[in-house]
């Protein structure tokens, strides 16, 4: 079930990707939150027990949707992007595949299916000290109270007040190697 308070404009190419997508991980058995905190910030929350995935979608211009993925990554367990086109995803994959962005999962959703060029990987390796799991927790609670209160609740000041939450840290600041990889 989506719950939240749902894309903003009905009609646009990206949040037809967001829906096709959110209906696919809601038959895999995750609760999906559209645009939780109202101001598209984070695109598509999944969460299936504890479990937290963030999917970011663009329809055009790859790269920016990797990035997206990439400062967004403290917050979940695991990030994906997702693209209309098969190809684009593809090469996107291809492209990143050895690199430090290798964790995130690309994806590209038609009309009727989507398709993992690359599955999620998660960000910090079992066993590994997690540099953002004080973040997620944080983000956990902060979900736990958009599914309790509700799609009515207005949202923008509390997401500002998450993405503030690393204590003034800037997600550029994060580097690529965090967790528990050594340095370039």
């Amino acid at each position: 079930m989506s719950v939240g308070p749902g894309p903003p404009s009905p009609g646009t190419p990206e949040r037809d990707l967001v829906r096709r997508v959110a209906r696919h991980l809601e038959t895999t058995g995750y609760r999906v939150l559209i645009d939780p905190d109202g101001s598209d910030y984070f695109d598509l929350v999944a969460r299936r027990g504890d479990e937290v995935g963030l999917v970011e979608a663009k329809v055009g211009n790859a790269r920016a949707v990797l990035q997206q993925a990439l400062r967004r990554r403290a917050w979940a367990d695991w990030c994906a992007v997702v693209l209309p086109s098969a190809r684009s995803a593809e090469r996107l994959a291809r492209r990143t595949d050895a690199s430090r962005a290798a964790p995130v999962g690309v994806w590209s959703a038609g009309p009727e299916s989507l398709r993992v060029h690359r599955a999620a990987a998660p960000w910090a390796p079992v066993g590994a000290d997690d540099p953002y799991a004080e973040l997620r927790a944080r983000f956990r609670r902060w979900l736990d109270l958009v599914e309790e209160l509700g799609p009515a609740i207005r949202w923008e000041s509390v997401a500002g007040a998450a993405r503030r939450a690393s204590g003034g840290r800037g997600f550029a600041e994060w580097r690529l190697d965090e967790p528990g990889t050594s340095g370039p």
